[in-house]
């Protein structure tokens, strides 16, 4: 659906945000070290993925550490599809940024007045640092939500939608939003700033909140921003799998401090799939756990911590012990049952290296955005340093262009899904989540592939007038499944976290990456960065 929007008598602010985890919440406070700032997020500040972040942030910190190392690690991870200068990047300018972090007051774990390190799967050294122990996002949230609120350059909108950005001949121009009231409002600025997380609620199983809906990746390719690598989506191998609990993240730092996996008989088995073990890459742990439960005909395995003790379980992972024992489950008597859930997006909002996008006047950082730094897979607590070193560019590009449109259209477009009866709602999400669950999950096949691609265009729609979020968070969805399905589709090999039964290794002709935009699909050459005009 396409509208126009009259332009008169509303005012073009310097800067719009969207979005308030990490990526939105630092870059918002960044950029109003310069200028006023708007902040957007459609439910309340700390309602984000990052609040949910329980690993931490990898950072080469230590004497024993350095950037080429947390370059190589990363390298290794993404399976061969990583830009190489965008890893650059994140390594070497993500010691300032958590400097920059402590510098705000976020309280990560020290000892003896040094800051604690740990290792998790696929780090060579012991670099990521940890906040309350297993509560990272929530402390980095809670330390941002709180110099945002009081910054008074930031004009901050919670509960309002992101309905469809604002475009015109010179690129976009802001956002339409709908409150929690049905009224529209229309947010103008000389740069827009997407920082709006992933589409874990695509999947059933899922350790992301209820706002994951994929909504900048909609809203930045109804507006002609080309998207990438939308077939990678990385699975979470341990999250609690309880009868009628909800899904809950075991941070991969409980198998980086010894925790095992095993089978319904109690067996190990990460060591017969990959010589890591359970520090294997993400995909394979995975990939490796569904294997079993498959086996086995059980819905999960279980995590065995018998070798951390009581004590160290407690100290080191005091809110997976507490919400754990809630369930009625002591981990330092039981093992964890535990099975893969939606974690996080590689694929996302295509983006230079100053997180530019194909769209003049419209950045993106964070999950939504997509440099080509994680490439297939993405290296253990990377998402949040790569929401802070993005979003940190986007203030160095502005600080040294200055952005200003020649004259504000008396109209402007804003473009939508709008196609599925409100009523539907519901059932047609739970639907598309089933879907994607089975054919659009860890382990792919072609006859899958083509029912959810046969689903997703052949249903009967009907165009219907009203707006609601729940109603645009289901276009949203269907949109990213349908970005999915063609990528998936065209990708015919298997590689980091997009594994296909009919294509099971991965193709040296594939080392390359797939590119959507409303004028069609595209490859290129993996070391190429996105380059745009404007």
């Amino acid at each position: 659906m396409k509208i126009t929007v009259a332009t008169t008598g509303l005012k073009v602010a310097p800067f719009l945000v969207i979005g308030s985890g990490i990526a939105g919440l630092y870059t918002a406070l960044k950029l109003a070290e310069i200028a006023e700032v708007t902040l957007v997020t459609k439910e309340t500040l700390k309602e984000s993925n990052t609040t949910y972040a329980q690993g931490g942030v990898a950072v080469a910190l230590s004497a024993s550490d350095s950037p080429d190392l947390h370059y190589t690690d990363t390298i290794k991870a993404g399976a061969g599809l990583c830009l190489p200068a965008a890893v650059d990047v994140l390594v070497n300018e993500g010691p300032e940024r958590v400097k920059e972090l402590l510098a705000m007051g976020v309280p990560f774990d020290t000892e003896a007045g040094a800051l604690v390190t740990t290792r998790e799967a696929a780090h060579s050294r012991p670099r990521v640092l940890h906040a309350d122990g297993d509560a990272t996002g929530r402390e980095i949230s809670k330390t941002l939500v709180k110099l945002v609120q009081t910054n008074p350059q930031i004009t901050v909108m919670e509960n309002h939608y992101a309905v469809a950005l604002l475009t015109g001949a010179e690129g976009c121009y802001g956002v339409l939003t709908l409150d929690e009231n049905q009224n529209q409002t229309c947010l103008l600025a000389q740069a827009t700033i997407l920082a709006t997380g992933g589409c874990g609620q695509l999947y059933l199983n899922t350790t992301n909140p209820e706002v994951a809906t994929g909504d900048g990746v909609a809203l930045a390719f109804h507006a002609g921003a080309p998207v990438a690598d939308l077939e990678f989506v990385q699975f979470h191998p341990t999250a609690l799998r309880l009868p009628d609990t909800p899904c809950f993240l075991i941070t991969e730092a409980v198998r980086g401090e010894g925790g095992i996996l095993r089978n319904a008989h109690e067996d190990r088995f990460m060591p017969s799939y990959h010589h890591q073990a359970e520090l294997a890459p993400r995909d394979v742990v995975a990939r490796s756990v569904l294997l079993e439960m498959l086996k086995t005909g059980n819905d999960h395995v279980y995590l065995d911590l018998s070798l951390l003790g009581p004590e160290l379980i407690k100290h080191r992972f005091p809110n997976i012990y507490e919400t754990c024992l809630s369930y009625g489950l002591d981990i330092t008597k039981a093992p964890i049952p535990v099975a893969p859930a939606a974690h996080y997006m590689m694929g996302g909002v295509a983006t230079d290296l100053y997180g530019r996008t194909g769209v003049p006047h419209l950045f993106a950082c964070g999950e939504v955005a997509n440099s080509g730094v994680h490439g297939a897979n993405r290296l253990a607590s990377n998402s949040l340093l790569d929401g802070l070193v993005f979003g940190h560019r986007i203030l160095t590009y502005l600080q040294t262009h200055q952005l200003s449109f020649t004259q504000l259209p008396a109209e402007l477009e804003a473009t939508f899904s709008a196609e599925t009866n409100p009523a539907q709602v519901t059932a047609d999400r739970l639907t598309l989540q089933q879907l994607a669950s089975t054919e659009l999950g860890i382990i792919r096949q072609e006859n899958g592939l083509c029912q959810a691609q046969h689903y997703l265009t052949a249903t009967d729609l009907k165009q219907v007038p009203t707006l609601t979020p729940d109603y645009l968070e289901l276009q949203n969805l269907r949109l990213f499944a349908q970005l999915l399905v063609t990528a998936a589709c065209a990708r015919q090999e298997s590689r980091g976290s997009h594994y296909r039964l009919d294509y099971p290794d991965p193709n040296p002709a594939w080392t390359k990456r797939i590119i959507q935009s409303p004028q069609g699909t595209s490859t290129i050459p993996v070391e190429q960065p996105f380059t745009w005009r404007w």
